[in-house]
């Protein structure tokens, strides 16, 4: 389908749908208990696997992953938890699988934590299955991709929710609550963006045991995300993880809901970082050596919106670095700033010096960390992997919005595709693809990221 004809599909099945989407149902949990697969238990399965089985309100009943490894440490995380012992999938290796786990039925949700390729497939599958989705990030690889991920949901109206779990970090949430009051005054720029050093990452030497930092191999001699992740940055120049930066600062803006994204560019930095890296750890003549690294060490992508806020990603992953996601939210009354956990706003801060944001964050303290920050200790990335999970499977039981939805899903998730296309067109500045088809300047903000949740 091309992607005037989408628009027009989605037009016509997603009309019954608007109404459900923009209005919010009764939060009094409907069901006390939901029955959940996964779909991949590689390491990032593992750790949202370790949040359901810690829920008194879920039965994992399902899993599938064609790496017995993977497979086997699930079922042994299971059985720690005196959890019953769910069916599995995938023990042959067979990668469609994860379609007679969905035939089976018996789900009332699945979760899919496997590389980004799947996703798509998995996803429409899925909700084709009438099984509401909770996915990784991202929602697609190609911009066709997400047309047609969309197009499934409008079409099946199956629950849709992108587990982006930064959009639930404590310090985004309380600056949500200082947006929201005004604190900031009327926002003008945003940043973030995905600056991770991931060359331990990327190259390991295939040791089940030691998945990072451990070699310099990759593809079939890797393992974990060194097997699949890596030849990304072989074959694509991009913003290729767009949505932990995005996420938050779409929230802020009511990207979908009363702004929308309008017009987006990229430039890449020339690519060193990765062959770098090789060279360091194994020589010249290791064969890592010989390839090619498309991927840009940074790239930079800007985006503006309906309502006149511009906004700025960086990914960069490939050069040594301390992990920072970037934030920073600027208004007519002032900005914050995470990189120094600072922040100024007029007539509160003392001119031109910075606030330690400390004192901020804890009188805006978002209500789900005031009631919910116990239960989310231990869990993974600082507690947001509790608060996805918690928010998927609140919506599930109460047939509710998904906080994250997938028209939140297909915006950001598209920037990657659509930036790819920026940089090998010259860097040139693109249209933005309304995925709402209007509807972004009828559907409400007070809904995304409710307490309730």
């Amino acid at each position: 389908m091309d992607k005037q004809f989408n628009r027009r599909d989605f037009l016509t099945t997603g009309a019954a749908l608007a109404g459900s989407l923009m209005l919010p149902k009764a939060f009094a949990a409907t069901r006390q208990r939901v029955r959940i697969g996964m779909i991949g238990t590689g390491m990032r399965g593992q750790v949202l696997l370790q949040e359901l089985l810690r829920r008194d309100d879920v039965d994992v009943v399902a899993l599938c992953d064609i790496e017995p490894i993977m497979l086997g440490k699930a079922l042994t995380n299971v059985s720690k938890h005196n959890k019953a012992k769910p069916k599995t999938w995938g023990e042959d290796r067979d990668p469609q699988a994860y379609k007679r786990m969905l035939d089976a039925g018996g789900l009332d949700g699945v979760i899919i934590a496997t590389p980004w390729e799947w996703h798509a497939p998995m996803a429409i599958a899925a909700m084709q299955a009438k099984i509401p989705v909770g996915c990784e990030v991202v929602a697609g690889v190609t911009l066709q991709d997400h047309w047609d991920v969309l197009n499934t949901q409008l079409k099946t109206q199956t629950p849709y929710m992108l587990l982006e779990n930064v959009c639930f970090r404590r310090d985004v949430m309380a600056v949500l609550q200082m947006v929201r009051a005004g604190v900031f005054g009327e926002l003008v720029h945003l940043q973030g963006g995905y600056q991770h050093d991931l060359r331990a990452v990327k190259f390991n030497n295939g040791d089940p045991a030691k998945p990072y930092g451990s070699g310099i191999e990759y593809g079939a001699k890797g393992w974990s995300e060194a097997r699949w992740r890596t030849e990304h940055s072989v074959q694509r120049n991009g913003e290729l993880y767009p949505s932990h930066g995005i996420g938050p600062c779409a929230m802020y803006t009511n990207i979908n809901r009363g702004n929308r994204f309008t017009r987006i560019n990229s430039f890449a930095t020339k690519a060193r970082g990765l062959h770098d890296y090789i060279i360091k750890q194994g020589g010249v003549n290791h064969p890592s050596a010989k390839t090619t690294f498309k991927l840009g060490d940074v790239v930079t992508t800007t985006l503006a919106c309906e309502n006149g806020e511009t906004i700025l990603l960086q990914h960069d992953t490939s050069l040594p670095r301390p992990y920072s996601l970037g934030f920073r939210v600027q208004g007519t009354d002032g900005l914050w700033m995470d990189v120094n956990h600072s922040i100024h706003i007029e007539g509160k801060s003392k001119p031109h010096q910075w606030d330690d944001f400390q004192q901020w964050q804890d009188k805006y303290e978002h209500p789900l960390w005031k009631k919910y920050g116990k239960a989310a200790e231990g869990a993974g990335h600082g507690g947001m992997d509790f608060f996805v999970i918690h928010a998927f499977i609140e919506a599930l039981k109460a047939e509710a919005p998904m906080p994250i939805d997938i028209y939140d899903a297909v915006t950001w998730s598209a920037i990657t595709p659509l930036s790819e296309q920026s940089i090998a067109q010259n860097f040139q500045t693109l249209d933005f693809p309304d995925f709402t088809a209007g509807q972004w300047k009828t559907r409400k903000p007070i809904f995304a990221f409710d307490d309730r949740y």
